[in-house]
Order: C-alpha cells, then structure tokens, then sequence
C-alpha cells in the first residue's frame, strides 16, 4: 500500500490547478514585509510555483518543528511560504504565557489584514491555508478572499471527542480550489467519517496511510512522519503548480 491516496470531487483529479499561470512573486518586497512584520518568508527554490500564505495550529507558533519542516519541503519544491502568527499567539512569544485563541471574529480579521497585504505582491497563484485551527479560519474566507486556493493541513472537521458536531456546512459550498492532506486516523477527522460528508466539488483529499492530526503515521505502518512530511508537500505542489 502506498503511503498516500486521493480523492477528487471532481475538479481535477490531482492535476496541478492552474497550468497557465506562474509564481509572480515580488520576492524582495515579500521579504521585507515579512520582516518588518515578524512574519517568517521562506523563499522558493528554482522557478517559483505559487506563493502560500500558512497559518499555524491553535496550540504551536508559526516556528514549530511542524511548519518548519513543511515551508522548507514546500520551497524546495517552488512554492514560497509566508508564515504569521495570530494575536494571541504573537503576544505569548512576547511573555511567555499561554492563553486560548482568539475569538473567531479576530481571528478572521487578522487573515484578512495579512492576506490584504500580501495579494499585491504576488502576480501569480496565491493560495491561503495552514495547520489545523489555521487551516480552518482560511477556509471561511477562501472565497471571500477570492484566494487563488486553499490548502489544509490535518483540518478539525470536528472537535476532539465529538464527531457529532461536524463544523462542515461552509465546505459544502466551497468554491475555492482546495487540497485538504489529512491522516486516515485523525482524531478531528478520520478518512471512515470524513468520507461520508457532503463537500464541494472543488475539494480534493489526500489522506496519508496511519496518519494522526500531525499526520504521523504509527510505526506499525513501516512509514515516517518525515515520508509523510515530504508527500505533503509535494501534494501541495503539485497541486499549486
């Protein structure tokens, strides 16, 4: 068995989304908004694809060994990377204490300040989307947005502990081209209850054999996380080239 499979709804069947068009990115300006920001800028390598604006999980930064890997595995493959960090998130790294996430009214609001600022900058495909929590948010404004795409990484379908709640009423009207990459075993969505979900035709799955919400395979599986990592990314890729 292969580590990874799809499932397209129909809008292409794991094709790269748009053929036609190329990165476009202002790489320099790129680099000092992101700096004068706080934000981190991943550069793509060779001839950009796409540029992806990702946004982390409820509980790690936009540093963590998680985004970390993927933005590097994402540029190496010519898709630049702009991370950024929510309210509540950039004030822990200020003192050091925890605290929930915003409200999901700030939360949007802060996605669509960083996306305002970075849409002039890149001519070509930009795509929103993230871990988790982060992936979520940018799924209630994908279209909104207008983003070029969406792409998630291990998306709460449900709350953990309750898959009686699905909060997936907006996916089936979706009409942003979107990649969710989930593990088969996820705990906020695994592949049996997933499955049996209505969701827009424009949105493609890649579930990851063993997968967990980190999409970490169990060792049983005689796969890697770092196997997972790599076939996400290159998932993503693919699909924004």
């Amino acid at each position: 068995m292969g580590m990874a499979s799809w499932r397209s709804n129909s809008f292409h069947d794991g094709a790269s989304m748009k053929d036609a068009q190329g990165g476009g990115i202002d790489q320099d300006q790129l680099a000092a908004l992101a700096q004068a920001r706080g934000w981190l800028w991943t550069v793509p390598q060779g001839t950009p694809v796409a540029c992806l604006i990702l946004a982390h999980g409820a509980g790690a930064p936009m540093d963590s060994g998680f985004m970390d890997s993927i933005a590097a595995q994402l540029a190496e493959r010519g898709v630049g990377v702009i991370r950024f960090e929510f309210p509540y998130m950039a004030q822990r790294r200020v003192d050091g204490g925890k605290r929930p996430p915003n409200p999901k009214p700030k939360l949007l609001e802060c996605w669509r300040e960083v996306y305002a600022q970075v849409r002039p900058l890149v001519t070509g495909t930009l795509a929103i989307g993230g871990k988790s929590m982060g992936g979520r948010m940018a799924s209630l404004l994908a279209d909104e947005l207008e983003a070029d795409a969406l792409v998630c990484l291990g998306y709460p379908f449900y709350a953990a502990g309750k898959p009686e709640k699905p909060r997936v009423e907006h996916l089936a009207g979706l009409k942003t081209p979107t990649l969710i990459v989930q593990g088969e075993r996820d705990a906020l969505g695994n592949r049996a209850m997933v499955e049996g979900y209505e969701l827009s035709a424009q949105i493609q799955l890649c579930w990851l054999v063993a997968g967990d919400h980190d999409l970490k395979p169990l060792k049983a599986s005689g796969l890697t996380h770092e196997q997972h990592m790599a076939a996400s990314a290159e998932a993503a890729a693919r699909f924004l080239a």
